[in-house]
């Protein structure tokens, strides 16, 4: 065994490797010790009666009853077996080379009984039988150096010595056949062992690694779920009085609207919905990885497409002294106008956001069953190093200090996720200091006869403020049911909508909710709309608390969710119960146009 014994400063990692292949050398040599042994009797008994026949010398005998007393011996001695304990394989493997030169010894006792008698076929046929022996004892032991030389030397050794003893030329030259066979076996047999226990530490090596890849992987993961876990909680925790400020910063608006003091309120509510943008853009992540954005393809003609894309950054260009170019091109395709909206509106962001000259051009070329849709920059380019990591999410090019002007670093990311989804590739080139094109590959679609109705949503048209200062003018709900634990939130809620004339009552549990109702019903004035929070005190499911009470006496009263929540299995929960729901925070227009929604579907 080549495997050094550890010593007190070596690593008790290596010593227990080492241990670990020198139990499988063990294995190796005992795996065929009792059929080697019977085997090994019967020829000694086979053998001794030829040799005994032929020279009738009674110490054969002698000899005969010697080895085969020393193979009895070894067949009964006790052995090593798999469940011995791997501390204990030094101590096997010296018992087994023992016990191999045990056998060996007595053997090479036979060349000294046989080769004086000068009959040469006699001599002949014991070194065939000798060489044999230790060709096929070398095979087996080569895991264990010590017993391959403590089987092999001896029996040689005898050979070669009785064979020189003679003198003469014949004898001499089958001596020096015997040691350079003996020479060869044991230097075969050395290397052989050599490569065996390379090959053992090697596999055990890989066997390390790969535990500790996947320990790794496997805290990877969860510290994966971690993250998601505390953002996701982050995320709830931030939404929650962000939520508040929102609607009292609206109410505010609402009432300052023809007061001086009405800009500071609109410069607070600008800033409310720029940090409401920036965690709706990690909810979008959120939404994506959960599968509850369920894409619906339809015929898209890309320059109506275009048109909304050119008047949201149009501005943002010219502020930069950029040009921005969108050209028309006639081409339909077929996609989720709002998803591939969003596509194109994130690429055209960051191109904006990495040019400082030049500007960002836009166009669409047909190319056999596809259209090319390319977004180019004269930006600072992105490295062939950077190329892999520029989809990550919070990666950011040349912005370490986290700028928050640049946005988050999630814009990308929704692209690639985007792209997966609606199984629309996106190619990227780049040169640094040159500037970089994405290139989104989408299905071509012939322009349909008759425009299908409601191609753009209202959300993409590029409504103006005038537009959505309508949406009080809808018809609103006139009373409603609000069910929240948040004190904040019950207090602005009911400040916002007593400010559109709307009668509300606020409940902080399902079981206040439930007397609320039941309260309005023997007046004969129902609620026209119950608003119920996702998340409620003491782990309460706000959404299947909303389903009862929605259904109190057959009512049947419309329900709207309102959350905080990220998580990827509420998100698709909530999918799946087809209950109108809205994010945290909530636009005050937001609000009322989904209330009145639900109003007029009621």
């Amino acid at each position: 065994m080549s495997v050094p014994p550890a010593t007190p400063n070596a690593p008790t990692a290596d010593h227990a490797l080492g241990q670990r292949v020198l139990r499988e050398h063990v294995a190796s040599v005992y795996s065929t010790y009792s059929a080697s042994t019977l085997t090994h009797m019967a020829f000694v008994v086979v053998f001794g009666a030829i040799i005994y026949s032929q020279l009738r010398d009674p110490s054969l005998l002698f000899w005969l009853a010697g080895l085969l007393m020393a193979d009895i011996y070894v067949f009964f001695t006790p052995r090593w077996t798999p469940s011995r304990p791997v501390r204990e394989s030094a101590y096997w493997a010296r018992k087994i080379s023992r016990v191999v030169t045990l056998v060996s010894m007595v053997t090479a006792v036979v060349p000294w009984l046989i080769v004086p008698h000068n009959n040469l076929p006699m001599t002949s046929l014991l070194m065939a039988v000798i060489v044999g022996s230790c060709a096929r004892a070398a095979q087996s032991l080569w895991p264990l150096k010590p017993a391959l030389f403590g089987y092999t030397m001896p029996m040689s050794l005898g050979m070669i010595t009785a064979l020189a003893w003679q003198g003469d030329g014949l004898h001499l030259f089958l001596a020096a056949a015997g040691a350079a066979y003996l020479l060869l076996t044991l230097h075969a047999g050395i290397g052989q062992h050599k490569l065996l226990t390379e090959s053992l530490m090697l596999r055990f090596e890989n066997e390390a690694l790969a535990a500790r890849l996947g320990e790794q992987i496997a805290a990877t993961e969860r510290a994966s779920e971690e993250k998601t876990r505390f953002l996701g909680t982050a995320s709830h925790d931030l939404r929650q009085p962000l939520h508040a400020i929102a609607l009292f910063g609206a109410a505010l608006e609402n009432e300052l609207r023809d007061r001086p003091e009405g800009r500071n309120a609109e410069r607070l509510m600008r800033a409310v919905n720029a940090l409401g943008a920036s965690l709706d853009t990690m909810l979008d992540v959120s939404r994506l990885d959960a599968g509850v954005i369920t894409p619906t393809p339809q015929p898209v003609q890309l320059d109506a497409l275009f048109l909304p894309l050119n008047h949201t950054f149009s501005a943002r260009a010219e502020q930069k002294e950029l040009q921005l170019r969108v050209r028309a091109s006639g081409l339909w395709v077929h996609s989720d106008p709002q998803l591939l909206h969003r596509m194109l509106s994130n690429l055209m962001d960051n191109a904006l956001k990495y040019t400082m000259r030049g500007g960002v051009t836009v166009t669409a070329r047909e190319r056999g069953e596809s259209v090319w849709i390319e977004v180019r920059d004269t930006g600072i380019g992105i490295a062939p190093e950077q190329s892999g990591r520029i989809f990550e999410e919070f990666y950011q090019i040349n912005n370490p200090g986290r700028d928050r002007s640049r946005g988050l670093g999630i814009g990308l990311s929704i692209v690639q996720r985007l792209s997966r989804l609606l199984g629309h590739p996106v190619q990227m080139h780049s040169r640094p200091g040159r500037g970089t094109h994405f290139r989104v590959v989408v299905p071509v679609a012939g322009a349909p006869e008759r425009a299908p109705a409601g191609l753009l949503p209202a959300s993409l048209a590029g409504g103006s403020a005038a537009d959505e200062r309508r949406v009080p003018m809808l018809a609103l709900p006139g009373r409603v049911l609000l069910l929240d634990d948040e004190l904040e939130i019950r207090e602005a809620m009911m400040g916002l909508l007593r400010s559109h004339s709307i009668e509300a009552h606020a409940v902080a549990n399902e079981a206040a909710a439930h007397a609320a109702l039941r309260h309005a019903a023997r007046e004969g004035r129902p609620f026209d709309l119950l608003m119920c929070d996702y998340r409620l005190a003491d782990g309460v499911d706000g959404l299947d608390a909303g389903l009862r009470l929605s259904q109190v006496d057959g009512a049947a009263m419309p329900l709207l969710l309102i959350t905080g929540e990220t998580s990827p299995d509420r998100l698709q929960r909530v999918r799946e119960s087809q209950v109108p729901v809205l994010f945290k925070p909530v636009a005050a227009d937001q609000l009322l146009q989904a209330m009145a929604e639900l109003t007029g579907a009621r």
